[in-house]
């Protein structure tokens, strides 16, 4: 987040296909066999570095810890490498590589502990106990420090997230690293520095246990949904029940009718029993078809209502690492358009759909564009946003990849329609875009921070009134009937309606204190919206609850219960 506008265009242009200098530690040789000590500190000539004996000196400053029970010091965790993972729980990018750090956790689970230094970007998350909802939702078994004055952030210098600091068994900082990584590309070095360091007799072998959030948490029948998909035709509801990686179906009367995926983490196709997701987020339905965006597997999945089967529509299971299929580090020439073949094409962080016509759009949060795949699925690639991450108007595509002078978006996560535009919330500009399907018209900004000169990522709060002055915190999902565009405003626990004619928004459920309350209407970090005839219906993310709002009896709202719906089987 942030990251990729340090970049100039010519690297830009190569897509961040791979990083350069992790650490910056210099060159290493990939073929050090594991366990064999070197000669030399991989890290060259450390020993006048400063040693640790706290994470940060700024008096009057008392760090909240979570998952972990206790609080953690450097000379508490000698013997052990450090591994500081700056992060804020909005950010695409910082999701991206939990993952990564949790397979270093794994190949490494006595030599190295990660740090989770969560320094926030938005007031919401600050929070202590959104943070652990955060922690719970990405499934983070790793201590996390709130950082919620960033006098650590400060400490390090820390510029951008994600940004990684690793620290070594004595102390000692070590390397410094912005933005993505791979396991692959760091794992030379922790192997090389870990042998050298064992060596030495300076790693300290006895396992450390942490009091993870988990361990607190009970079972509930929906974990963390994600979104919702009001079929008002079938008086049905599809709900993305993220965490627990399945698609569960339901009558708008709570009637349990279906589930879709076994609930284990995979991409499995077949039938119902045998297909796995990897926590999916918006979807889309077309007659008996409904298309899903499986957002940690990277992939756009179909689901064949009728001979209830699952298959994989696009993606290859590897997240993208360029957003313009065609252009490769070794292309001399640029494609005369931006598409690839759906099942050959990367993608990255796929997070809601719509369909228009005959063309499928997704929400890429990833690369912060909107993508389209026809229905056909002959081709897939951009259909607006240069992949900057900021909030700019004007036309679709630029020339060349990252090109300037048209549109850019942040992490967008939401969308709807009139039938002319495509509505977006685009999460981390805490705006609202219009796309048109045109491609010849420009995007524009109806809600948001598009006018402003700089800072346009920074800019959010929450006020209702005219939209010229309105303000909304990191927007999830959009919904649209008869000239209002209903809004998750997720980080105000809120659900608003911009009525575009009138130029005015309104609260029409939820106030800014995160619960679960009907009356009044209490909703905590809402993340779908979904409507059909005058009901509105909400996934209420943290509250793993899917609420409804009737438009019609003065916003009243209900709290859904699906009859019959258990947890899926636990993994072991």
């Amino acid at each position: 987040m942030h990251f990729c506008r340090r970049f100039r265009l010519v690297c830009e242009r190569l897509a961040r296909v791979a990083l350069i200098g992790i650490f910056a530690v210099g060159s290493l040789a990939a073929g050090i066999a594991r366990g064999q000590a070197p000669a030399s500190n991989p890290f060259g000539d450390i020993g006048k570095n400063k040693i640790l004996t706290e994470f940060h000196s700024t008096p009057g400053v008392e760090i909240e810890w979570l998952n972990t029970g206790r609080k953690l010091t450097p000379q508490e965790l000698r013997g052990k490498f450090i591994l500081l993972d700056f992060w804020t729980y909005c950010c695409i990018n910082c999701m991206h590589i939990l993952p990564e750090l949790k397979k270093l956790e794994r190949a490494y689970p006595n030599e190295l502990v990660v740090i989770g230094v969560h320094s926030a970007k938005f007031e919401n998350e600050r929070d202590s106990k959104n943070i652990g909802e955060a922690i719970l939702r990405y499934e983070i078994e790793h201590p996390v420090a709130n950082d919620d004055k960033m006098a650590i952030w400060n400490e390090f210098y820390i510029s951008s997230w994600p940004s990684l600091v690793l620290i070594d068994p004595d102390g000692r900082i070590v390397g410094r690293h912005s933005g993505e990584f791979t396991f692959e590309q760091l794992n030379p070095l922790m192997s090389k520095a870990v042998a050298y360091y064992k060596g030495a007799g300076k790693l300290d072998p006895k396992p450390l246990n942490f009091q993870l959030e988990a361990t607190k948490q009970r079972d509930t029948p929906l974990r963390f949904p994600g979104k919702v998909l009001a079929d008002e035709k079938g008086k049905r509801l599809f709900i993305a029940d993220s965490n627990h990686n399945r698609i569960v179906v339901a009558g708008v009367d709570g009637k349990l009718i279906d589930v879709i995926g076994n609930g284990a983490i995979g991409f499995a196709g077949g039938d119902y029993a045998k297909a796995t997701f990897n926590h999916p987020q918006g979807m889309a339905l077309v007659g008996d078809v409904l298309y899903v965006a499986d957002t940690e597997n990277h992939m756009l999945r179909k689901v064949d209502l009728q001979k209830k089967f699952v298959t994989v529509v696009a993606g290859t299971g590897v997240q993208g690492r360029n957003p313009w299929p065609g252009v490769t580090p070794t292309a001399t020439s640029l494609p005369r358009r931006f598409v690839g073949k759906p099942r050959l094409t990367e993608l990255n962080s796929p997070w809601d759909l719509w369909v228009h016509e005959q063309d499928l759009y997704i929400a890429m949060a990833g690369p912060h564009q909107i993508w389209k795949m026809p229905l056909s699925e002959a081709e897939i690639g951009p259909f607006a946003g240069n992949g900057r991450e900021d909030i700019v108007d004007g036309g679709h595509l630029p020339r060349e990849p990252y090109g300037e002078g048209v549109s850019s978006f942040a992490q967008p996560s939401g969308l709807a329609s009139d039938g002319n535009v495509l509505f977006v919330a685009d999460s981390e500009g805490s705006s609202i875009r219009s796309v048109p399907f045109n491609p010849r018209d420009s995007v524009t900004t109806p809600l948001g921070t598009a006018s402003l000169a700089q800072g346009r990522l920074f800019d959010f709060g929450d006020r209702d009134g005219p939209l010229s002055a309105a303000k909304l915190q990191h927007p999830l999902a959009v919904a649209y009937r008869d000239g209002v565009v209903y809004i998750a405003d997720t980080y105000n626990n809120k659900v608003k309606a911009a009525d575009l004619k009138q130029s005015t928004i309104i609260t029409i459920a939820g106030k800014r204190e995160p619960g679960l309350a009907d009356d009044p209407a209490q909703f905590d970090e809402p993340a779908g919206l979904s409507l059909a005839g005058d009901v509105l219906y909400v996934a209420d993310t943290n509250n793993h609850a899917i609420r409804a709002i009737d438009l019609k009896s003065g916003n009243k709202v209900t709290t859904l219960k699906i009859e019959g719906l258990a947890p899926p089987p636990k993994v072991k």
